[in-house]
């Protein structure tokens, strides 16, 4: 089928998405995602991205235009509607993105993945702030939930509720990795670092983890 395709992302599920509610302009789009809390999982901090979207889903046939606004006061607006194979894509999408997980590559694994290039005690003063910053979100999540929990069901605050899980794991994994830098069992140098390359190249055996 041709949906299977067309390269799928968040911005364009949500953009899909609020077309099943009836057609709009970009810039109305925008302002119901912030609306409905959900530039919490969906950037829409770059306008130029979401009509770079809009055009990509234009141009594969899942979008339409129905007509274009003018208003003195407002730029020419050009307002989009959902195509009957925009529907039956957007469900495709929605149905394996739900049942399979993808892999995806955020910044903090990749990061985690060059610790070598910082010494432990640096590494242990980033972590520490990001402990400060992970806490923070935690709380501003936790009140949001709180709030809107009195009044909206829990089917539209799903996806904060699974942010917070995720928020949660990942202060308590930070926690216990900021606590083995600053014991002293999770640590690294140079010549230990040097000693392990030796051993990649020469197929022996692993020094000590942490030897300085």
């Amino acid at each position: 089928m041709k949906h299977r395709s067309i390269r799928r992302s968040p911005l364009a599920l949500a953009l899909l998405g609020l077309l099943f509610e009836g057609p709009m302009h970009p810039y109305r789009m925008q302002q119901r995602i912030k609306e409905y809390g959900k530039d919490q999982v969906v950037n829409v901090r770059d306008r130029a991205s979401i009509y770079q979207t809009i055009e990509r889903l234009l141009r594969d046939g899942l979008i339409e235009v129905t007509q274009t606004a003018r208003d003195e006061r407002w730029p020419e607006r050009t307002v989009y509607q959902l195509t009957e194979e925009g529907r039956e894509t957007t469900l495709v999408w929605l149905r394996e993105m739900l049942s399979t997980p993808a892999r995806e590559f955020p910044e903090f694994p990749a990061a985690l993945a060059y610790l070598p290039l910082l010494t432990p005690a640096e590494t242990l003063q980033l972590l520490e702030a990001r402990l400060v910053k992970l806490e923070g979100e935690l709380a501003r999540t936790e009140a949001m939930l709180t709030g809107a929990g009195r009044t909206l069901p829990r089917l539209f605050l799903i996806e904060e509720e699974y942010r917070l899980a995720v928020l949660r794991a990942e202060l308590e994994w930070v926690r216990s990795v900021a606590e083995d830098l600053r014991s002293g069992c999770f640590t690294w140098s140079e010549e230990w670092l040097r000693e392990v390359a030796s051993s990649l190249e020469t197929g022996g055996s692993f020094p000590k983890e942490g030897n300085t």
